[in-house]
């Protein structure tokens, strides 16, 4: 049986390509009367595009006892074999095989582009072992094992910092652009990128484990064979079969003639019906891969077809990371706002942060020069040490100016609450050993935010902000954007509770988010959409669709796809039965032979592929 199985996958696509030209060639020579050998040449065609189908029918029924189209396909070969139809019989393999190809087609450029979207996997890693340092390939680094990072590189493998302090670009894997300090004890993802210091790390997940092989497997796992729709369509073809062979037996029986019953055999075969949906299903992941998306679940799609709201998680989605410094506080007297956020400019002016270079940018946006530093140093993990004309300079976190020893005001807490709350986030100031003063930056709305709200809203389907920001965060961006419909301060529980009421009420939920918080939202709603294609690992995992390149503006395209998505399964449905059942009746009164018959019903099948490959570049008109 495994000997069967492999011959059956030898060649795929490249096998079948070759087979399907000798056999057309073969029928083609056949129809003109070229016969080379002593019987007909159409017998090549059985062989070669005939037999595997038998071997698949074969395989199937042994070895699962799984009956659908090959089956009776396979029967309506034989049958016309037997009666003497031989080209009946090699058309009907030609154009079976000849729809196969195409749906492997449809699928294959369906799933094409995916691997692009995601990082390549770390190729080695730098392992110490006592003083000596090893490069090796990554796949070889083991749990346990100690390595090395430097600025610039890839992190290898998952683990935990022992040792230096650095600050790591996690865009790849949480689609989050500003980089997170870190040092020892904290985690670090493989396919992240090291941005400034040198760190030593214990590998923690290795190989199949880790976040980016993990994330590979997500891309991989985008099939449309778990949809609800497929298994439905499975079920009514070992229906059919067992109606076919009823209905030729009957036939033969009343008539007498078994061509006729051959031929009901040959254009009942639910080939169209079964191809319907899961080639409408893929060309459709193909387009939403084209627009960003990775879907996990092949009736994901199916599900968001019925979605009525979309509850948004504000930060990281419709929020992005670039920064913009909101507001600059000074408390030394003799030090104006202006000045101090010359001085912030003028330390920030060498580093590579992106909070250091929105600093910079600010100032420079706002008319201002600044100073050049006379000396520059990069404390990774805390900030940065800076020698100006108006003297040194501490821009950084509270842990920098705590080390070095800064004195901070006891009013402190309460300037920088204000701040905190609206989600700012700080850059503390030291002049010359004295506490200066802070610049708050905040996360800024995605430039695209208001026009997926508005395409959303024309497709019929209602905004949410469902976040755990404050209430005045929370109503200041929902503002902005039109959204009328806003829960703030909410609690993972609190997101559960929405979603569940709302689908309660028969509003189907899509949930966006791209945080662990969001993950058991992301699991209850109708359909989980995860930024930035990894977002948390939990979150992923929970998500239907991870929205890869974190543009939002496609998301109405992907909900008006969904619903194009349903209306061709249902074109493609309707018309393979009635074009099944029109077949019969006129094989029935004898209207329709073998040889006819198998050309309509296959092309029946073609057709049916060739209108769902349309859903690949399919995109709603303006």
């Amino acid at each position: 049986m495994q000997a069967l199985e492999r011959l059956l996958a030898w060649g795929g696509a490249r096998r079948d390509i070759t087979f399907l030209a000798v056999s057309g060639a073969a029928l083609l020579a056949s129809i003109l009367g070229f016969q080379p050998f002593p019987f007909d040449i159409a017998w090549v065609a059985i062989v070669l595009c005939g037999v595997p189908i038998l071997l698949e029918a074969f395989v199937g029924l042994v070895t699962a006892f799984d009956i659908k189209a090959d089956v009776l396909v396979s029967i309506a070969l034989v049958a016309s074999v037997v009666i003497g139809e031989t080209f009946a019989a090699g058309e009907v393999a030609f154009i079976m095989q000849l729809g196969g190809l195409l749906e492997e087609l449809t699928v294959a450029r369906a799933r094409a582009g995916i691997e692009k979207l995601v990082r390549l996997t770390p190729r080695t890693a730098r392992v110490l072992a006592g003083a000596e340092e090893r490069v090796v390939p990554a796949e070889q680094v083991r749990v346990g094992d100690l390595l090395r990072v430097l600025p610039g590189e890839t992190v290898p493998v998952d683990g935990v910092i022992r040792s230096g302090q650095t600050s790591i670009n996690q865009a790849v894997m949480t689609g989050e652009s500003l980089p997170v300090d870190r040092g020892p004890g904290d985690e670090v993802s493989s396919g992240t990128v090291n941005q400034f210091g040198v760190f030593e790390m214990e590998a923690t997940r290795v190989g199949e484990d880790s976040s980016i092989q993990r994330m590979i497997r997500l891309v991989q796992s985008a099939d449309a064979g778990k949809a609800k729709i497929v298994g439905l369509a499975d079920r009514w073809a070992t229906w059919i079969v067992v109606t076919a062979l009823t209905a030729a037996a009957l036939t033969w029986l009343v008539t007498d003639q078994v061509i006729r019953a051959v031929t009901i055999l040959v254009v009942f075969c639910p080939c169209a019906l079964v191809l319907a949906t899961p080639t409408a299903i893929m060309a459709a992941i193909g387009n939403a891969t084209h627009h960003g998306f990775l879907v996990r679940e092949g009736d994901a799609l199916e599900r968001l077809a019925g979605v009525r709201r979309v509850a948004f998680d504000k930060t990281g989605t419709l929020t992005y990371g670039a920064p913009q410094v909101v507001a600059v506080r000074s408390c030394l007297p003799e030090l104006g706002e202006e000045a101090l956020y010359a001085c912030a400019a003028g330390a920030e002016l060498r580093s590579e942060h992106p909070l250091g270079k929105a600093v910079v940018q600010g100032f420079q946006e706002r008319g201002g020069r600044p100073p050049e530093p006379l000396e520059f140093r990069m404390l990774p993990g805390r900030g940065v040490a800076a020698q100006l004309p108006a003297g040194r300079v501490l821009a950084g976190n509270l842990a920098l100016l705590e080390e070095q020893g800064v004195a901070l005001p006891q009013t402190l807490p309460e300037a920088a609450q204000a701040h905190l709350e609206r989600g700012c986030t700080l850059i503390y100031l030291a002049l010359d050993g004295r506490f200066a003063g802070f610049l708050a930056l905040a996360d800024t709305l995605r430039e695209s935010a208001a026009q997926t709200i508005t395409g959303l809203e024309q497709a019929g389907v209602e905004p949410v902000l469902l976040t755990g920001d404050h209430e005045n965060a929370a109503r200041q961006i929902a503002g902005r954007l039109g959204i009328g419909r806003v829960y703030a301060g909410c609690l993972p529980q609190d997101k559960l509770a929405w979603i569940d009421e709302s689908q309660a009420q028969g509003q189907p939920v899509c949930m966006v988010g791209d945080g662990v918080n969001d993950a058991p939202a992301l699991k209850r709603a109708q359909v989980g959409i995860a930024m930035g294609g990894v977002g948390s690992d939990i979150a992923v995992e929970a998500a239907d669709i991870a929205l890869v390149n974190d543009d939002i503006k496609e998301l109405p395209h992907l909900f008006w796809l969904a619903r194009r998505m349903m209306s061709t399964i249902r074109c493609n449905l309707t018309f393979s039965m009635a074009l099944n059942f029109l077949a019969i009746l006129l094989a029935i009164t004898g209207l329709l032979g073998p040889v006819v018959g198998a050309l309509v019903h296959n092309a029946g099948s073609v057709l049916v592929i060739v209108n769902s490959a349309l859903l690949l570049r399919w995109k709603k008109r303006a």
